[in-house]
């Protein structure tokens, strides 16, 4: 484990303690996290919100979804891990939609350059998705994360990462959009908000 930050706060020093993927992994292994739905983002243990049913819904209905349109090309991982060893995290995306590597997998998670790109359905977690994602995403250079807005009933797509930010953003309600791993794959954006 590694400390960093410092801050004043009423003349007294506070150091946060950050915890490295090693950490984490130990913790895991010794059963200290089983009872928790947490994910490690950028050194921080962070609890994950629970998960409503609009949520799950429409977590379930993209990835059959998405199977139907990619067929054996692609794993599809419900969240589960990926590890951004750049950025000590290791979150777990809603969805994730990766090379099929098979067995490999019982070895590591997938790595950055094993993921084609990452959905989060977004209601109470908008903001950590929009913001502390969006940056640990585009620090390990996922080449495209969409978020399925439930709130504003919109789907927000980043792309192109470019010193840790995403420098393309746009927001769809209507209409299709192919992924930049599969420009011949045209995804309706409907299906996505309607389920």
């Amino acid at each position: 484990m590694k400390s960093v930050g410092n801050t004043e706060e009423t003349g007294m020093s506070v150091t946060t303690a950050k915890w490295t993927l090693e950490d984490y992994h130990r913790m895991i292994q010794v059963g200290l996290l089983d009872d928790r739905q947490v994910e490690l983002l950028n050194g921080e243990i962070v609890e994950m919100s629970p998960e409503a049913e609009p949520h799950a819904y429409f977590r379930m209905e993209t990835k059959e979804y998405l199977i139907q349109l990619l067929g054996n090309r692609v794993a599809i991982r419900e969240v589960a891990p990926i590890t951004l060893s750049n950025s000590n995290s290791e979150p777990e995306p809603d969805l994730a939609i990766v090379q099929r590597l098979g067995r490999e997998y019982l070895q590591h998670h997938p790595y950055p350059e094993n993921i084609f790109w990452l959905i989060e359905f977004s209601s109470t977690s908008l903001t950590k998705d929009l913001e502390v994602k969006r940056q640990t995403y585009a620090q390990a250079n996922i080449l495209e994360y969409w978020v399925r807005d439930l709130n504003h009933e919109q789907l927000i797509v980043f792309r192109e990462p470019v010193q840790g930010d995403y420098t393309s953003q746009f927001s769809l309600t209507a209409g299709e959009i192919s992924p930049l791993a599969f420009p011949e794959v045209a995804v309706s954006v409907e299906k996505l908000l309607n389920g």
